[in-house]
């Protein structure tokens, strides 16, 4: 059967960013023909011995409790499991030493969501309008969805039912040659947000590059938002209490236009999609109605387990004590084996590693394609992912978008000091082969 898609069906059924590549991945470690791949592409998360112990005692608890049949048994509430709604506000609450209210949270099935529901209820075209002059025109505006530093998370290249709306911004580089070191930073000379604007995206800390935008960054481009009653959505799905997986200090950014988005996933329990929306309660009411019409609520069995697990104080503690150092040892890792490794005279940049589970590579004048390199990387049993996929909305044709790669820090120390090495010799190659 091949039913015709309408314009929606056509744009949702293509694969984008890095889903394409992950396909293209699949089939290569499928087709091995015996060779071994060191793969330093996945986004999945390591399971870590005790984090999974922590979610094996909460099941325990919540299968041997009285809720057990009210939680799986029976719908609930679109905003989410009032019982773990409670537990994230108190934790917060006391934490960050604020006054948020039941009506500032949402629970959703993972982060991705918050984005697809605020990008399109406050991206797109906006209702028609009547022209006064005259009654049978009409007109429609196009309200954007702003990424302030590119590149960011592939997925946003996805959220919105209009992918004109999604627009990025072109970065600085702030670039320490003689360590062979760079880090992004927003160009406020490029944002524009204004009255055409619908909302704003951003991670902190970044996939794939691990940047943390500053506070006072942070608070620049809120208010810019702000003069125009736009939102911001800070995607922390990295950030601290849970799983606190940044490397430098960090503080998480309330009130106002801002919406604190959050993700249990890298906390050890992607497969049970948990998203967390902490905002303005008029924001957060739009996003709940979004979420009712597409699916009712999100699943309640995560929630009541990480109700424990929160309240408990168990999940931030694991986050700051195991999944943070196991994290930051990996990327020290690969770090000081691109250090002993790769060539001094080339022109190669490593992002600081500020936080998330990758690792960001800047080749800088490259000469083939991020892509070419991916697959000449392959060929010696190294894959990685081609940076290209993680500028979704910068209109710009910028070279430096095809001289990246992203590098997953979820292999074991010997895989990523192996896989940093041929890649290291492979550079070396590539260059000497382009004088």
């Amino acid at each position: 059967m091949n039913p015709a898609l309408t314009q929606f069906g056509t744009q949702m059924s293509q694969l984008t960013g890095v889903r394409a590549i992950m396909k293209d991945i699949i089939e290569t470690l499928r087709a091995g023909n015996g060779q071994e791949f060191i793969n330093l592409s996945a986004g999945n998360p390591v399971i870590l011995p005790e984090v999974e112990q922590l979610w094996r005692d909460c099941t325990a608890e919540l299968l041997a409790s009285p809720e057990y049949g009210e939680v799986v048994c029976r719908y609930g509430s679109s905003q989410g499991y009032q019982p773990f709604i409670d537990a994230v506000l108190a934790d917060f609450n006391q934490r960050y030493n604020l006054n948020l209210t039941d009506r500032n949270i949402l629970i959703t099935p993972g982060s991705q969501s918050i984005y697809f529901y605020a990008a399109n209820a406050f991206g797109g075209y906006t209702a028609p309008i009547a022209d006064i002059s005259d009654p049978t025109s009409q007109t429609r505006n196009l309200k954007s969805i702003v990424l302030p530093l590119s590149p960011d998370y592939t997925g946003y290249g996805g959220v919105s039912l209009i992918p004109e709306a999604v627009i990025a911004c072109k970065p600085t580089l702030d670039i320490d040659a003689a360590a062979h070191r760079f880090k992004y930073r927003p160009d406020f000379s490029q944002l524009s947000i204004d009255e055409t604007s619908g909302c704003v995206i951003f991670s902190r800390p970044c996939n794939p590059t691990g940047n943390v935008l500053t506070d006072d960054e942070v608070q620049k481009i809120a208010d810019l938002a702000a003069a125009f009653d736009v939102p911001v959505l800070v995607d922390s799905a990295y950030g601290p209490p849970f799983p606190a997986l940044n490397f430098t200090e960090m503080t998480p950014i309330f009130g106002g236009n801002i919406v604190h988005c959050m993700s249990l996933s890298k906390a050890g329990l992607p497969g049970e999609r948990i998203g967390i929306a902490i905002g303005d309660e008029g924001i957060i009411k739009t996003l709940e109605s979004f979420q009712t019409n597409m699916c009712i609520h999100s699943p309640r069995y995560g929630q009541a387990i990480a109700t424990r697990a929160i309240a408990s104080g168990a999940l931030a503690d694991i986050s700051l004590n195991v999944i943070r150092p196991y994290y930051q040892s990996k990327f020290a890792v690969v770090e000081s084996t691109l250090e002993h490794a790769m060539p001094k005279d080339l022109p190669w940049f490593l992002h600081r590693g500020e936080g998330a589970i990758f690792a960001w590579l800047w080749l800088k004048d490259l000469p083939m394609t991020d892509w070419e390199m991916y697959q000449e990387l392959k060929k010696l049993g190294v894959i990685v992912v081609p940076g290209s996929s993680f500028f979704p909305g910068l209109r710009e044709d910028w070279q430096h978008k095809h001289e990246c790669l992203r590098i997953s820090l979820t292999a074991t120390n010997d895989e990523i000091e192996t896989a940093m090495k041929r890649l290291a010799q492979l550079v070396e190659k590539v260059y000497q082969s382009a004088i």
